[in-house]
């Protein structure tokens, strides 16, 4: 018979298994909306602009390597033309200044913002179709 230690130490690994399972799922789902959203903007003849990395808590930014679209206003989401999602959320650093920064994908939530605060979370669907050029009236 296993000890009560052990059954616990199982359950455990199984939740964080389920859990990881389910953001998998996720960030499929949210893959395949920014695959659509990409090819929508291209379609629409909306250009990818050069990508920066806005510096957390300052106004200034620093040159990426990405070329992509801007999804929050504040320009701290992106997604590259290849549909892979960005954090655009980097520390100050002299060398970024100089010779500006690599900034890695993320795994794109189906919920941006989540678990922030009040307000700042919407569906990634909805974000979407916020940044959408308006094609007379829907």
């Amino acid at each position: 018979m296993s000890s009560w230690k052990e059954e616990r130490r199982a359950a455990a690994a199984e939740q964080a298994a389920a859990l990881e399972r389910k953001k998998a799922f996720e960030s499929a789902k949210a893959r395949e909306l920014l695959l659509a959203f990409v090819r929508d903007m291209r379609e629409a003849g909306v250009e990818p602009e050069p990508l920066r990395a806005q510096v957390v808590g300052s106004s200034a930014s620093y040159r990426t390597h990405l070329t992509g679209w801007y999804l929050r206003n504040n320009k701290s989401l992106a997604v590259d033309v290849d549909a892979n999602f960005y954090i655009l959320g980097v520390p100050a650093s002299l060398k970024a200044r100089l010779s500006g920064v690599k900034v890695l994908p993320s795994d794109p939530p189906l919920i941006v913002g989540q678990g922030g605060r009040d307000g700042e979370s919407i569906p990634m669907a909805d974000l979407l179709r916020l940044r959408m050029p308006q094609h007379g009236s829907d």
